[in-house]
């Protein structure tokens, strides 16, 4: 299973945001020109744009957090209509997962987001930057909370310096889910001490969850 300290290389995004190319207006009688672009089928990666659709799927690090940074960032500067999110993470990379947490946040569209399969660790992390009447889940879906664990090696005032970073990191994840949830610090830091696992329900009842759903009408 992913941790939140795990640590990920940086790696060379090659891959372009998708460009939407216009479609062809229909000539005087109502039809395309053969050959022109209307005639293409809308790709999936257009539609989920136009219909300003993020998926977050997988493991995260940064490369994860610069396309979803772009996604943000392109359809909160075309309006500021509504932004879904849907998340189905085993976790990762904590500071990929807070660069998304501050983007959701950061972005003037209301974002929603939806949880599915299992939102997991740095998963989890993202899952809450949403406001709590903005947090969806499906009924199948499961939530797991834990501290951050780290794999230093080296010397030893340097396993002490990882050491007490990662103490940090903990204090200021269960301060966010605490402030996110509305449960106390102490109750988080003592649930979060080892694998906190909750259903969708378990999840509603612990201030995580908004809304339990399991059709597209009720979002």
């Amino acid at each position: 299973m992913n941790d939140l300290a795990q640590r990920v290389p940086t790696m060379d995004d090659d891959d372009d945001f998708p460009e939407i190319e216009p479609i062809e207006e229909p000539d005087e009688n109502g039809e395309e020109e053969p050959g022109k672009k209307g005639d293409r089928p809308t790709s999936v990666e257009e539609r989920l744009l136009k219909n300003r659709t993020i998926l977050i799927y997988g493991p995260i690090d940064m490369n994860v957090a610069m396309d979803v940074t772009k996604r943000l960032l392109v359809m909160d500067g075309e309006s500021h209509d509504e932004i879904r999110i849907f998340i189905n993470s085993p976790g990762g990379h904590v500071e990929s997962g807070d660069t998304i947490y501050d983007m959701i946040r950061f972005v003037q569209s209301p974002v929603k987001i939806i949880g599915t399969g299992w939102v997991a660790s740095a998963g989890a992390l993202i899952y809450a930057a949403a406001d709590l009447e903005n947090r969806y889940s499906l009924p199948n879906t499961r939530f797991l909370l834990h501290q951050p664990a780290g794999g230093a090696t080296g010397q030893a005032s340097d396993i002490a310096i990882e050491a007490q970073e990662i103490i940090k990191m903990r204090r200021r994840l269960n301060e966010i889910f605490a402030r996110q949830t509305g449960q106390s610090i102490e109750k988080v830091e003592e649930d979060t001490d080892r694998n906190f696992w909750m259903s969708a329900a378990q999840a509603k009842e612990y201030g995580l969850v908004g809304h339990i759903v399991d059709s597209a009408d009720q979002i």
